[in-house]
């Protein structure tokens, strides 16, 4: 038998030749940590779907931004509890609102953490959809961009990094921009979640934020599942309106979404967010012993960045970065 004299086997022969033939790196600095704040004091509430994972008040951040620090993960987005919930949201852009006191608090404690802050109307309305309803309980486009503009600006008085709209309410990037421009702050970026589908992977995030919609669903304005074309048109909207990082969610039913993302706007950051009903399969998956926990952290954070991603929001940040080292 005549054997091939080209064997691809011999770049993997040892952990050493495997490392400098890799093609694709996984870093700390690649992540966003999710962070749910709420009010109240010495609150560390576990989120019960959601192993590891915590709702926090906010002299709890201190000691966050001091552990991330260390780890090397270089940024976190804000997830708001409020007190209370009204039919347009007040407190999400009150000067003491919940987010606006955690990111005082944050950059307080590390001033080089990169601070993005979530900007929806969801987790603050009493009916729990990402906008202004009419009585008929349709989320009402126009409205609810003069709403985001009033939560940007109050974001960044307060020293936000980065905001990022998470609605799917058509021109909030063009909106937010302008409102952010007229009121002095054109150097603050835009992380717009330009293809976020209406999906059932979220449901542990609605515990954890306490942003389930009352009625309905939000099929209205988030994207279906079936649809990879349409993703590029939603991308290519918020790059026209002037979107300085783009946003697929959740990662790991789309990353060919992710890569078509990627490769049609590859001047542009993208990021992906690995969601919570992603991070609570590994979590319960673990917890039966069917899986090696860790290997498949890592794995599953090297496919979405395999796939086209340069930042991955992921509950995972702070173990994945202790174990990169």
């Amino acid at each position: 038998m005549t054997f091939p004299t080209i064997r691809p086997r011999r770049l993997r022969h040892t952990p050493a030749l495997r490392r400098i033939v890799q093609e694709t790196t996984l870093d700390p600095a690649d992540f966003i940590y999710p962070l749910f704040v709420q009010h109240g004091e010495n609150q560390r509430i576990s989120i019960s779907s959601m192993p590891g994972q915590f709702r926090l008040s906010v002299d709890q951040l201190a000691a966050e931004a001091a552990e991330l620090k260390s780890l090397g993960v270089p940024a976190v987005i804000l997830f708001g509890i409020p007190a209370h919930k009204d039919p347009v949201g007040l407190e999400n852009f009150a000067d003491d609102g919940i987010v606006q006191r955690a990111i005082r608090a944050l950059k307080a404690a590390n001033p080089e953490l990169v601070v993005i802050t979530d900007v929806c109307l969801c987790e603050y309305t009493d009916h729990g959809h990402c906008g202004l309803l009419n009585e008929q309980g349709y989320v009402l486009n126009d409205e609810t961009l003069e709403i985001l503009q009033k939560v940007v600006v109050s974001h960044a008085r307060c020293g936000a990094d980065i905001v990022a709209p998470s609605g799917m309410i058509d021109g909030m990037v063009a909106a937010i921009r302008g409102a952010l421009d007229g009121e002095g702050y054109s150097h603050l970026p835009v992380l717009s979640y330009a293809v976020k589908y209406a999906s059932a992977f979220y449901g542990p995030f609605r515990e954890a934020a306490d942003g389930a919609p009352r009625f309905g669903d939000r099929k209205s304005h988030q994207m279906d599942p079936a649809n990879a074309e349409e993703a590029l048109r939603e991308a290519a909207l918020d790059v026209a309106e002037g979107a300085d990082f783009l946003m697929v969610k959740p990662a790991l039913p789309y990353l060919d979404v992710i890569c078509r993302v990627k490769e049609r706007f590859p001047e542009l950051p993208l990021a992906a967010y690995n969601v919570s009903g992603e991070y609570a399969m590994i979590k319960a998956a673990a917890a039966n012993g069917w899986l090696d926990e860790q290997r498949v952290i890592l794995e599953t954070l090297t496919g979405i960045r395999r796939a086209g991603a340069d930042l991955i929001l992921t509950y995972h940040a702070k173990e994945a970065a202790a174990w990169l080292g």
